[in-house]
């Protein structure tokens, strides 16, 4: 007589990380996450006889390629993101902070592609049909082709599915939508597992793009099991300030274009829109020069983008004495690297700003981290700290060293074609950088106190 297989020797394991216990327990011992432990079965033989095939194998060359082709979304922005666009049968996986306007741009990107013939469907789980209308209402968003339901079951969902059969399905969130048949609370790492698989297996029987609305932790990483992440097409990543009208978009995974590529949105009161050139967002216009002010350019995935460096230096103390309570307050910046420029620009350029709080800041709300916008921000200081003002047309971009030196950034070219396009004469770039440009003054500079020396601000 057979035995039963042996069972494992931990019979609860983690989904995420593969961890196991003898008991069950709410939190993974590894990886700390919430719901993730499962009582394993069994483990079954394999079967090796053949099974049905949903389609007959061909020569690659006899593919059909028109249901791969992408069809615009009506959003320039999300289309560029996409690498062209919604492609049939694709799985998104949207993620972002609450509140930041998921909702709002996949609502406005289901009314543009139903305006483009797109039969879209949109699902909410978590609010009602007449709180969805309203928002459309406000955002211009209501379509014949545009059909919307409330629904928190997946047979439900499956149902409308039926029904409707959308070219576009968004579901508004996927934490929201849990099945009778499936083990574990809405929302849970088993619950989010099987209803995704599910929605995706429809999605590519059926040519459907479908469009999952996914929540994040408080560390900033999506929600839910990290197979979700593997069993999608392409992740986006929605980000933005609450008090700053720009909104992001990021492609963190991308099986249909380039995932080093941005989208830029303007946030209004009466909805979302697409920016192809945000440059006004992140500088401020001066009917005279002003000190303490210095523009760079910024590389957000392969777009350059303008923005602004403002400097306030506190006056010198009257003793001149350093009490050794002086302030350094950032925003935008990385608060660090902004520390380590302002020591190497007293040290090394002689600028003395020890005993004098030092505000700098980003306008538009734009935050920067890479370290090309040491240049700016070493100049607007000294601008700052020395009472005068940097030539209106003046762009700097260079990283700043320990030692003084200012080293190469990459893609120099973008950066400074960018700023020629926008009107800027004269650009300080670090040596080597091997450009020219007709009507346009490039400066190399390879020190920082060169740098300062050119623009004539260290007197």
């Amino acid at each position: 007589m057979a035995k039963n297989p042996t069972p494992a020797k931990d019979p609860f394991r983690c989904v995420e990380c593969g961890w196991s216990t003898t008991k069950w327990v709410g939190r993974c011992g590894e990886c700390q996450t919430w719901g993730s432990v499962e009582e394993i079965s069994a483990p079954k033989k394999l079967s090796l006889v053949a099974g049905a095939v949903s389609s007959a194998a061909q020569p690659i060359g006899e593919v059909n390629l028109e249901n791969a082709q992408a069809k615009s979304s009506g959003v320039s922005e999300l289309d560029r993101v996409l690498g062209g666009g919604l492609v049939p049968g694709a799985a998104i996986l949207l993620a972002g902070e609450p509140g930041v306007g998921k909702s709002t741009l996949l609502l406005s990107v289901a009314a543009e592609s139903a305006r483009k013939s797109l039969v879209s469907l949109y699902i909410s789980g978590e609010e009602s049909a007449s709180q969805v209308r309203l928002r459309a209402e406000r955002l211009n968003a209501i379509d014949p082709q545009l059909w919307l339901a409330a629904e928190s079951d997946l047979g439900a969902v499956i149902a409308h599915i039926d029904a409707v059969k959308p070219q576009l399905l968004i579901i508004d969130s996927i934490q929201t939508i849990s099945s009778s048949a499936v083990d574990g609370s809405s929302g849970g790492v088993t619950q989010v597992r099987e209803v995704a698989a599910a929605l995706i297996r429809i999605a590519k029987e059926r040519a459907i793009t479908l469009v999952l609305v996914g929540h994040v932790t408080k560390d900033g990483s999506i929600a839910g099991p990290r197979l979700l992440e593997h069993l999608v097409d392409v992740v986006l990543n929605f980000e933005g300030d609450r008090h700053s009208r720009l909104r992001l978009i990021r492609a963190m995974k991308n099986r249909f274009g380039a995932t080093d590529e941005v989208g830029c949105f303007d946030m209004t009161e009466t909805g979302i829109t697409s920016l192809p050139d945000p440059t006004g967002l992140f500088t401020s216009r001066h009917s005279e020069p002003v000190p303490g002010t210095c523009v760079t350019v910024a590389l957000e995935g392969r777009r350059p983008l303008l923005a602004e460096i403002q400097a306030l230096v506190s006056a010198p103390v009257p003793d001149g004495r350093d009490y050794g309570n002086a302030r350094r307050v950032t925003s935008g910046l990385d608060n660090p690297r902004t520390a380590m420029t302002l020591a190497v620009l007293e040290l090394r350029a002689n600028i003395r700003i020890s005993g004098r709080d030092v505000y700098v800041a980003t306008v538009g709300g734009m935050k920067m981290n890479e370290p090309s916008a040491d240049l700016a921000v070493a100049l607007a200081v000294a601008s700052a700290a020395k009472g005068l003002a940097l030539p209106a047309d003046l762009i700097a971009m260079g990283e700043v060293g320990l030692a003084g030196e200012i080293r190469k950034v990459t893609g120099i070219n973008q950066r400074v074609t960018e700023a020629v396009r926008l009107g800027f004469k004269h650009i300080m770039v670090p040596v080597g950088s091997d450009l020219k440009f007709d009507g346009v003054d490039i400066m190399e500079v390879g020190r920082l106190e060169q740098a300062i020396a050119r623009v004539k601000i260290n007197q």
